[in-house]
């Protein structure tokens, strides 16, 4: 009787395309952030309207919809927001504003009654549930831009 090794198995079938590694490896969407709109346009009067005009999105480009329980976005100076349940449906979207609302399904708000974003510069950082840093967002400030793309 012949005995075959794991390592000898897989070499064996996976050229049958049998054995292809974790599914889910390959199948799970992970979002990323996209676009920050880190001034709000017009005078800051810091009204709910004002302040929800400051953003930051999240996409997801997967062909499959992804949870974002647990996740949290942080800005340079520390303040982090931690999304309850969340899901970001298949090539969909989430803005996470920073004022006052109530949340729905493609809008979530921060709460805060002060700007976030610095417009001289800042980093956002997307973090999963597990404290990993999955993706930034970096920019400076410019002449005529109030957002950027991520």
């Amino acid at each position: 009787m012949m005995l075959l090794t794991a390592a000898a198995l897989t070499a064996v079938v996976a050229p049958l395309g049998v054995v292809q590694g974790d599914p889910a490896a390959v199948t799970t969407p992970v979002p990323r952030l996209d676009v920050a709109q880190y001034d709000s346009p017009g005078k800051d009067t810091r009204s709910a309207e004002s302040l929800n005009a400051e953003w930051i999105s999240l996409v997801n480009d997967g062909a499959k919809p992804v949870s974002i329980t647990g996740w949290s976005i942080r800005e340079q100076g520390g303040r982090a927001y931690t999304f309850g349940v969340a899901t970001i449906a298949a090539k969909g979207r989430i803005w996470l504003h920073t004022g006052r609302g109530a949340d729905t399904a493609t809008h979530r708000y921060w709460n805060s009654g002060n700007y976030l974003w610095n417009n001289p510069g800042d980093t956002a950082t997307l973090r999963d549930t597990t404290g990993k840093i999955t993706d930034t967002c970096e920019w400076t400030q410019k002449t005529g831009r109030t957002q950027v793309t991520c």
